[in-house]
């Protein structure tokens, strides 16, 4: 890879893990789902006015929106307010081994031996991370982040199914979806929305604009822009740095503590999702005809 590459898929994991961190004092003292109702308006507004409308996928679009954004953000970050930053970064990586089962079971993709033992070793690290003492009674905001990964997998698989939109053409787009839904879901189950509005402090704004115009738009073009380059399988690794990054982030910045049951925990889940991630390369024989 390039070195202007490799810079850029190292700023992916550091700028979706540092979302954790930055949305975890706002949503604190604001309503998570309207903060993500915010946070997509911003993505929308600095995206859809350089894309293509795509007529025919707005349907599909709309789903996956509903799915993959309102109802999964709207469950992890209400699972948040009850967990620490890097723990639930580290959870939210359930994400690949819920897509792996997913693909086989509703794309027929196939589910070898080697997908089945990494969900089984970032399960094992999962339960590790719920179990551990400081977590005790947190049941809640575990199956509230563990309900949000899923439902990001399942958005993931339909969008799979629509085929190639383009990356910037379907952020700016289910974001475009995703920021009324998300508004008309905080009228419906949150209150006192001028309220809050009128007395956030700094940490809010702050992160309204970092997760839509710095780890939605940024970093998702950094992310696709790697992607088209370069094989799956080459810079997939540089996302399991992201619940590294949280858990660093909120050491730093927000005065968690890192206990021996999330480091065991956190090795665990990112090397089991490696395992669903990263397949053995083959080495192609070389043509006898090409050596004559």
């Amino acid at each position: 890879m390039k070195k202007i590459d490799v810079f850029l898929a190292l700023m992916v994991p550091i700028l979706w893990g540092m979302g954790f961190v930055v949305a975890k004092p706002a949503v604190d003292q604001f309503p998570p789902i309207l903060l993500m109702a915010m946070r997509f308006g911003v993505t929308a507004m600095l995206l859809v006015w350089f894309v293509p409308i795509p007529r025919a996928a707005l349907r599909s679009l709309f789903l996956v929106a509903l799915i993959g954004s309102t109802l999964q953000y709207g469950l992890t970050f209400n699972g948040l307010r009850l967990l620490d930053a890097g723990t639930t970064a580290l959870i939210v990586q359930a994400e690949v081994p819920f897509l792996s089962l997913i693909a086989a079971l509703w794309l027929g993709e196939k589910l070898g031996l080697r997908k089945i033992l990494g969900m089984a070793v970032a399960f094992g690290g999962i339960y590790l991370i719920a179990g551990e003492p400081r977590l005790e009674g947190k049941a809640i905001g575990i199956g509230l982040v563990l309900a949000g990964a899923f439902m990001w997998a399942l958005g993931q698989a339909m969008m799979r199914r629509l085929g190639a939109l383009g990356g910037f053409t379907a952020i700016a787009w289910v974001s475009a979806m995703a920021a009324p839904q998300l508004f008309i879901a905080s009228l419906i189950v949150e209150a006192d929305h001028l309220t809050y509005v009128r007395s956030a402090g700094l940490e809010v704004w702050v992160a309204v604009i970092y997760l839509g115009a710095v780890m939605t738009a940024i970093g998702y073009s950094c992310w696709y822009h790697v992607l088209g380059r370069y094989e799956a399988s080459k810079v997939g690794p540089f996302i399991l740095l992201t619940p590294v990054m949280s858990v660093l982030g909120g050491i730093l910045f927000l005065g968690e503590t890192l206990t021996l049951h999330i480091v065991i925990g956190g090795v665990l889940v990112i090397g089991g999702v490696g395992i669903v991630l990263i397949e053995r390369r083959t080495r192609l024989k070389p043509d006898p005809a090409l050596q004559e």
